[in-house]
């Protein structure tokens, strides 16, 4: 929710008869929204009624739901790192090829590499999708229009939106998907009193990227595929369900460019939050971006160990150079669960002396539950990982 956006044809105000050009007919409005209808919400208006879908109980898409893996629950509690870029490409659409690799009751953390466009709507009726494009790009295709992504954007896709995603063809495609259960948004310190984002926040309004309206579209696509408490359900239409003639709210789909958002250096090391991005419940999604680092002259820039002791800390590694790491590649994954203070590897910290800048670019999420490992995280796990920090 960055700011109200109105697009194509809406009545004088909301609620009333929004009659069709020939004056027989009627536009049927939906109320799309967030907490009831006490929160944020778009109206949208349909040149059909936009409930009408049969059951199709035989229509089966969509991803594994993420489960702990039984050796999980059983090894001990260590510094982990999980190579997701050693992932076999998950062939099929984005509807299907998302491949989970850690989880609490607030997030759930995947990768997906799909090879195609998703040939059918589907729902997340479960939460707000953000996706981090480390490799592609390709179009977002909803109800309220078209929104393309580029390499190094987050896209974010409101729960219970009916889209489908098209990855462009012939690139090779490397998705982290971030499911927040609990919805997510902007930092609240970023806005004012009239929800205008500061001048002093890390972002402003022209960074975001909202839908291309283009009114009624029929891609000739008839299935809807819904996905509630991690089961999917079939649905089918009879007609385009993208028949909306115009829209207006604050609910929307949109794109963020992970190298629009500004970066701030201190005297000394500042702590992540400073790179908080986007808020979500029991978790902060912060970018790491290239910067200027801290200039006192006796400035140690490299992360200081540290014990967060109400935090598990995800970091999904897109570019540059990592060096607080060893052995870390672009689509490498680390897991720092609390209850162990972590830090740098050996030689990072005392080599990082003087250095003025960096060029790492990098998505940590960091949650309030522990977070926990499927199978699929355990097949690309680097064993050595966790002794690697002893001198």
């Amino acid at each position: 929710m960055i700011e109200r956006l109105r697009r194509g044809e809406v009545p004088a105000k909301h609620h009333i008869a929004f009659r069709t050009p020939d004056g027989d007919g009627l536009y049927y409005e939906e109320c799309f929204t967030r907490r009831g209808f006490d929160g944020p919400y778009t109206i949208m208006y349909h040149q059909r009624r936009p409930h009408e879908q049969r059951l199709a109980p035989g229509l089966v898409r969509g991803w594994p739901a993420p489960r702990q893996a039984p050796a999980d629950a059983e090894r001990a509690l260590a510094k982990r790192h999980y190579k997701s870029q050693e992932l076999a490409p998950t062939a099929g659409a984005p509807v299907d090829a998302r491949v989970p690799l850690l989880f609490n009751r607030d997030v759930v953390l995947s990768v997906l590499k799909p090879d195609r466009a998703d040939d059918v709507y589907w729902i997340n009726g479960d939460a707000d999708d953000l996706y981090y494009i480390h490799r592609g790009g390709g179009v977002l295709h909803s109800l309220l229009g078209e929104l393309r992504f580029e390499e190094r954007d987050y896209v974010y896709v409101p729960k219970g939106l009916l889209h489908r995603l098209a990855p462009d063809e012939g690139r090779d495609q490397h998705w982290l998907s971030i499911e927040c259960l609990g919805g997510m948004g902007l930092l609240s310190q970023w806005r004012n009193e009239v929800g205008q984002l500061t001048m002093d926040a890390p972002y402003c309004h022209r960074d975001f990227r909202a839908p291309e309206f283009v009114g009624p579209v029929d891609e000739g696509i008839r299935e809807l595929v819904v996905k509630r408490e991690h089961r999917f359900h079939g649905y089918r239409y009879a007609d385009s369900p993208l028949d909306v003639v115009g829209w207006d709210g604050a609910c929307y789909p949109f794109v963020f460019p992970i190298l629009a958002f500004q970066p701030r250096a201190g005297l000394v090391h500042l702590p992540p939050t400073w790179h908080g991005t986007f808020s979500a419940r029991g978790a902060l999604i912060c970018s790491f971006v290239p910067r200027a680092l801290d200039f006192h002259p006796e400035a140690i820039p490299c992360p200081y160990p540290h014990h967060s002791v109400d935090c598990d800390e995800f970091l999904f590694y897109c570019h540059g150079n990592f060096s607080s790491r060893r052995g870390i590649d672009a689509g490498s994954v680390s897991h720092h669960p609390y209850g162990l203070p972590h830090g740098p590897h050996p030689g990072a910290y005392e080599g990082s002396v003087g250095v003025r800048s960096t060029d790492e670019l990098a998505v940590m999420v960091d949650t309030f539950e522990p977070l926990h490992a499927t199978a699929a995280a355990l097949a690309v796990e680097d064993a050595g990982y966790h002794d690697s920090f002893i001198a």
